[in-house]
């Protein structure tokens, strides 16, 4: 008797093997992301640092480059708009939140997109081994990476039944 099961599961076999994708893998991107501020920008700084940017958040950091805090377009908006921020007196750490995230380059991108996701984050700092900042991960990146990835294994799994080979 022929086993019909048994492409199916050296497929899932196979699809096991391939190296789940990390946070390091989207190096370039989240580098890209990052845009910092001093404790002592004025908010104008700030404004403009996420004019000139396709992200919404800008890191506080302190003098030695630690992240101190984040500041959001929401945020800024908000405090602008209630008139609790002036644009030209107003110093980045008065505005900043303190309340933010880290993962780790070597953490599991579907374990910290299902995280920023029950959290409900956008944002997510990405910190080295050695606690310094080295980019900011968007929600958006990490779910199109996976689907790439999807993509990519789902047309290997379909060249194998089909006969085709890996390409």
């Amino acid at each position: 008797m022929i086993d019909t099961n048994t492409p199916l599961l050296v497929g899932n076999a196979e699809a096991r093997t391939v190296a789940p994708l990390l946070v390091s893998s989207l190096e370039a991107v989240t580098r890209s992301r990052l845009f910092t501020v001093s404790q002592d920008a004025l908010l104008v700084e700030v404004a403009a640092r996420l004019s000139d940017s396709q992200i919404s958040v800008v890191i506080v950091c302190d003098a030695a480059g630690a992240a101190m805090g984040v500041i959001t377009e929401t945020m800024l908006v908000r405090r602008l708009g209630l008139g609790q921020a002036d644009f030209f007196t107003t110093r980045s750490s008065d505005v900043m939140t303190q309340d933010f995230v880290t993962c780790l380059p070597e953490d599991l991108l579907s374990d910290v997109l299902a995280m920023m996701h029950t959290r409900r984050l956008i944002h997510l700092l990405v910190m080295g081994a050695d606690k310094k900042l080295v980019g900011v991960l968007n929600v958006r990146d990490g779910l199109r990476a996976l689907l790439a990835a999807g993509n990519h294994e789902e047309a290997m799994l379909r060249n194998y039944v089909m006969g085709i080979g890996y390409q």
